[in-house]
């Protein structure tokens, strides 16, 4: 059966890198004893997909994999592997995929971040009575880079969400493959529609959710697409 994990990363394990929590969790599966799946043939491979990188540096509350289970059931899957996790890594929720479900990468149409300014760093205000012109925008144009080339980039369709308030940003936008944008692009925008520029290596980044579309056509968490077992 197929299944989905969600998964919270933060503290010392944010500097860790997409690579290397593949294999940490590839190694969770065996040290938790989950009966997860291997693919066939002459290197066998535990069957599992990330549904985005996350960046390093980059917090998240809402990170999602799937993997393929011979056995097993939910609250055994997450009491297993929330028993060997490190400082830094939370198993939220394990649920089973009907048939026919897209697998995370291709199920993202959205995300939605907070981003603050890190500790120990000194406040950098933008106006936030500027957010409803700034929304009222027809287009936010940018130069986006390519792997090949630098483009002309309207930011105005991707971003369903503003708002700043408290010294945090909290954000709805675009992470399909066709749209993704980075929360830092909207925040470089804003502050320059304000008159004001930012440092990016001050804030800190909190990635809260991952959304796919439901059959009304409105967002839903990744893991809503799953059921109990």
């Amino acid at each position: 059966m197929k299944v989905r994990i969600k998964f919270a990363k933060d503290g010392v394990m944010k500097y860790i890198g997409h690579l290397d929590i593949m294999r940490y969790f590839q190694k969770c599966m065996r040290k938790a004893d989950v009966d997860i799946a291997y693919s066939s043939g002459f290197s066998p491979h535990q069957i599992m997909s990330f549904a985005s990188p996350l960046g390093v540096g980059v917090e998240s509350n809402g990170e999602y994999f799937d993997i393929e289970l011979n056995s097993g059931n939910a609250k055994s899957v997450m009491d297993s592997l929330n028993a060997v996790m490190v400082d830094g890594m939370r198993i939220l929720s394990v649920t089973k995929l009907p048939d026919g479900v897209k697998n995370a990468m291709a199920s993202i149409a959205a995300a939605r971040y907070t981003v603050i300014m890190k500790e120990g760093f000194e406040q950098e205000n933008t106006d936030d009575s500027k957010v409803d012109d700034f929304l009222k925008r027809e287009h936010i144009n940018i130069i986006k880079q390519t792997k090949k080339n630098e483009i002309e980039f309207d930011l105005r369709p991707h971003i369903y969400e503003f708002s700043y308030d408290k010294n945090a940003y909290k954000m709805l936008i675009d992470a399909s493959s066709s749209g993704n944008i980075k929360p830092l692009s909207v925040i470089e925008e804003y502050a320059r529609f304000c008159g004001k520029e930012i440092t990016p290596t001050k804030y800190q980044i909190i990635r809260e959710e991952f959304y796919t579309y439901d059959d009304n056509n409105e967002f839903v968490p990744l893991e809503a697409l799953g059921e109990d077992f």
